[in-house]
């Protein structure tokens, strides 16, 4: 289905998981949203917008198993973390509660909004490669104290690529009365997502990856009880509207001044059109693209001579595998292993390598989509076994 996207060919691309990939005919419905803007702007911002927006958000809600009142559309999960945790009344009695797997940007996040008001970041450390799921829950219940105000979680781990069980871990937190932020940039499109049932306090999440929305496309969802209070990144017309047709919470966040909106809109026809694909639709869609990626880490795994990571049910459409040490001098950070480097421009393949937990440590993390076959995973152990 390579043909589908427009994806360089000549690419063997195994790094869906960092930026997504759109195909044609959504960059084709986005061109068209933009024209329509384009044509009459002041009519489309102003009079038909906010209607297209309604619309757009009830499909979000609906493949995310949301209320669309408690949805609103962000440019990406970092925006969504920043919404929430910048809108927070902490003090310097407050802790926020996070695992050494959490993403980067989120974690710098957290590290800002609790400097300013004299908090504590506490750290649970999940080890990895990782024997069970028993064991996330066990950690950061044991980091949770009568301060802990709010727990930050990712739902599939960027760096390890783990599913981790955000049910049990929100129902844990719940009976000590403790908010939980759920960093889930992974998984609309990944794993099967209803978050009435899941009932967290927040969950943000970006389109653009796994569902192939345009870049842009992302949204944040809080619970009823947790909405008022609640402010986007940028503060702009609706915090002192005196609309009553519409929340305050929809008002802020639908505009926060001149913006393309056409990602968000055509997010939308994105969970239509992969959900078209395959026979079976969503969830065929998800399974077959979780095969591949344990197909392919059984592969990897056996070239390499390593042991999996993680049990087979915290794998989704993402595995990642530990590597022999790199140099710490040269791969300071995501992105700047010579190795990668390597083979990308000499074998035509890109894959990340992560430095987790800090370098020399690093994990190679491959991604199964669509457009990928079992070959690109063959020809990515060729180049491994070479190198290594």
């Amino acid at each position: 289905m390579k043909h589908l996207w427009l994806l360089d060919p000549a690419i063997t691309f195994l790094n869906h998981g960092s930026f997504g990939a759109t195909p044609r005919a959504i960059l084709a419905r986005q061109d068209e949203l933009r024209a329509q803007m384009e044509r009459e702007p002041v009519r489309f911002m102003v009079r038909e917008l906010e209607l297209l927006l309604d619309a757009a958000r009830r499909e979000v809600a609906d493949f995310a198993g949301a209320d669309p009142a408690g949805l609103v559309f962000v440019p990406n999960a970092t925006a969504g973390i920043n919404a929430v945790l910048r809108s927070l009344d902490l003090d310097k009695h407050d802790e926020l509660l996070v695992t050494n797997h959490e993403y980067n940007a989120t974690r710098n996040t957290i590290e800002y909004v609790a400097a300013l008001a004299g908090a504590k970041v506490v750290t649970a450390t999940l080890p990895f490669p990782i024997p069970s799921s028993d064991i996330v829950i066990e950690r950061i219940v044991e980091k949770v104290t009568d301060r802990t105000r709010l727990l930050v979680i990712d739902h599939i781990t960027s760096q390890t690529a783990l599913i981790l069980p955000i049910r049990r871990i929100a129902d844990e937190m719940k009976a000590r009365g403790i908010d939980v932020l759920v960093d889930g940039a992974h998984a609309p499109g990944m794993i099967p997502l209803d978050l009435r049932e899941l009932d967290v306090a927040y969950y943000t999440a970006n389109l653009h990856k796994w569902v192939c929305a345009p870049k842009g496309a992302g949204f944040l969802y809080a619970s009823r009880n947790r909405r008022l209070g609640l402010h986007p990144i940028a503060v702009s017309h609706g915090a002192n509207s005196t609309r009553s047709d519409r929340s305050r919470y929809h008002l802020e966040f639908d505009w926060t001044g001149t913006f393309d909106p056409s990602a968000w809109l055509a997010s939308a026809e994105a969970i239509r059109y992969m959900g078209s694909l395959v026979d079976g639709g969503w969830p065929a869609l998800m399974e077959r693209n979780r095969r591949l990626a344990l197909q392919a880490r059984d592969l990897l795994a056996a070239a390499l001579h390593v042991e999996h990571s993680a049990p087979d049910e915290m794998i989704g459409s993402m595995a990642a595998l530990p590597l022999p040490d790199g140099d710490a001098v040269t791969a300071p950070s995501l992105y700047g292993d010579p190795l990668q480097d390597s083979l990308l421009f000499e074998d035509q393949i890109e894959v990340p390598l992560v430095p987790f937990p800090h370098p020399p440590k690093r994990i190679l993390r491959i991604s199964a989509q669509l457009y990928n076959e079992i070959g690109d995973y063959e020809r990515l152990a060729a180049a491994l076994t070479k190198r290594l």
